[in-house]
């Protein structure tokens, strides 16, 4: 993730947990300050512990808020939402309509990526790259979006991510599987999960290798 944040970006990281993130970015120097928030106390108390411990105070700025409540475009160029589920990142970003403006998005979310992709879509982002990456054996797409015109998406592309950009990832196929099976499950009382149980067996029949089962 910290390679999609520009250089010398100023970074607002969203549900920050321990800080970990917005710490290491002002260290390594890819980052020249960040705002981190969150709306509980307590990892915000370990956030100020680490901050304090790293000497980062003049460059990592600690909040309490509830997303980006009472934050605006003057506290950063960057949004870091991550280790949330997608309708919680809709509800932030349709609550700070200033996201739109000159603000990139970076995304990881955990759940509802096929809501959170047509959201952004339809409410004047663009998607502009996507990776996937694995994490305690499961795996995630990351998303970096920001304001401008989209090109349509399929309805599988919704829920995958777009074919041309992680087709040729290494851990695509393994995803691909995981959502296929959890489509599976809802295909023979759904019939939108059968049509799109029917596009995931036409996408893995495109990029299976020879010796793809």
């Amino acid at each position: 993730m910290a390679g999609l944040v520009p250089l010398g970006a100023s970074v607002i990281d969203v549900g920050t947990d321990h800080a970990m993130v917005p710490v290491w970015l002002v260290q390594s120097g890819r980052a020249r300050r960040a705002l981190a928030s969150d709306i509980r106390p307590g990892p915000l108390k370990s956030a100020a512990a680490l901050v304090k411990r790293t000497g980062t105070g003049d460059r990592v700025r600690l909040l309490q808020t509830d997303g980006l409540t009472g934050i605006g475009p003057e506290d950063g160029d960057t949004v870091i939402l991550a280790g949330m589920g997608g309708e919680t990142m809709i509800s932030i970003l349709a609550a700070a309509s200033w996201t739109g403006a000159g603000t990139l998005l970076i995304l990881e979310p955990q759940s509802k990526r096929g809501d959170l992709r047509r959201w952004l879509i339809g409410n004047g982002f663009s998607i502009r790259t996507e990776k996937l990456v694995e994490d305690a054996g499961r795996i995630y797409p990351i998303l970096t979006a920001a304001g401008g015109p989209s090109p349509a998406y399929s309805e599988a592309e919704l829920h995958l991510g777009r074919l041309a950009q992680i087709g040729g990832d290494p851990l695509f196929l393994k995803y691909l599987e995981d959502a296929r099976a959890r489509t599976a499950k809802a295909a023979p009382y759904d019939g939108e999960a059968a049509a799109l149980l029917a596009d995931y067996d036409d996408i893995k029949r495109r990029f299976c290798h020879a010796d793809c089962t």
